[in-house]
């Protein structure tokens, strides 16, 4: 990782859980009376979304506001895009702007990538989701949550989940989650299993970092978190699997697969959930499931990620070099937030 986030595989474990122990720091904002601090006064952040988006947008929008950020909030639905205008002449229209960050999440694979290595626009780039090929800032949130939930808050700071077991369930092949995860849970110790119909999980899936398998039953009871995937109809175009029926019988969640989870397992969802598809009501309205601690943690997550990238309130021209690392650029960031405050 250099001056962008583009995906979850280029976090070293170092990257990593230095995010997840600054948003440790963020969190902490938001049992405050008034919470804002100055860390990004006078910098400009746009959200440049081409695809639709509640939890993810709204999220940024609020972690930019908590850090005193200008925010731009763009919707290619009402906009020049819907005329016919590309991908390059938005980030020069963004660029004339001196915009200092760009948010972007896009419907094909590669956009913020491509973007962030145009020089069409220097600012820092953020994937928030491109294709059926990375979302890092989901893939940060999730294992946030599982961190504080499977090792502690305090004692999990510094930590990564070593030893820890996720089985991610669904629609693998069209994940963009899936794949996030899949990258940053390896890199940060735990053991993945992917479970999916063969008709859902992508070529190439042998070569990933994790096991396979087609019996969810069987991974439930050596599971520490169970991640549920939605279907996503939008993106498919045949049919994957006979019958929705057939789909739930097979690999959804229910409160007797529920029972057959360690006591302290979590059940998971990035959402949006399509209740009695992959998952029950009575599973998704449990206290074992995380949907909306995932939903606070990501206003966490997104303003850790913004305040390391951003450099606080460090001037905009001081960018780091091609090899600099974003834990050699912040290794502090507890003292570093402390002293902002206190400004």
């Amino acid at each position: 990782m250099q001056r962008h986030l583009i995906s979850a595989a280029d976090l070293t474990r170092d990257d990593a859980v230095l995010i997840l122990d600054t948003a440790e720091e963020m969190a902490r904002v938001a049992d405050r009376p008034i919470k804002k601090l100055p860390t990004l006064r006078g910098r400009t952040v746009v959200n440049l979304f081409f695809e639709d988006s509640t939890r993810t947008r709204i999220s940024f929008e609020a972690a930019e506001k908590r850090l005193s950020a200008d925010v731009i909030n763009f919707s290619a639905k009402g906009s020049s895009v819907s005329k016919g205008e590309s991908l390059k002449d938005t980030a020069q229209t963004l660029e004339a702007m001196g915009v200092d960050a760009v948010v972007i999440r896009h419907g094909a694979s590669g956009a913020p990538y491509r973007l962030a290595t145009s020089g069409w626009i220097d600012a820092h780039v953020i994937n928030a989701g491109d294709g059926t090929h990375q979302h890092p800032t989901q893939a940060l949130l999730d294992a946030f949550t599982m961190r504080r939930r499977l090792v502690g808050r305090d004692a999990g700071l510094g930590q990564d989940l070593s030893g820890r077991r996720i089985t991610i369930v669904g629609d693998v092949l069209h994940s963009r989650v899936a794949r996030s995860n899949v990258d940053l849970l390896h890199t940060l110790g735990a053991e993945v299993t992917l479970v999916a119909p063969p008709t859902l999980l992508p070529v190439g899936v042998d070569t990933w970092p994790c096991e396979v398998s087609y019996d969810l039953d069987s991974t439930l009871p050596k599971s520490d978190a169970v991640m549920m995937l939605r279907v996503q109809r939008e993106r498919m175009n045949a049919a994957f699997f006979p019958t929705e029926r057939e789909y739930s019988r097979r690999y959804g969640l229910d409160g007797d697969r529920m029972a057959r989870m360690p006591e302290h397992a979590v059940v998971m969802h990035p959402g949006p959930m399509v209740r009695g598809m992959e998952i029950t009501a009575e599973v998704a309205d449990s206290d074992r499931c995380t949907v909306i601690e995932q939903v606070a943690n990501g206003v966490s997550i997104r303003m850790a990620v913004l305040y390391l990238l951003l450099g606080g309130n460090e001037p905009a021209v001081a960018h780091p070099s091609p090899t600099t690392t974003l834990a050699t650029r912040r290794s502090a960031p507890t003292s570093a937030l402390r002293t902002t405050e206190e400004k």
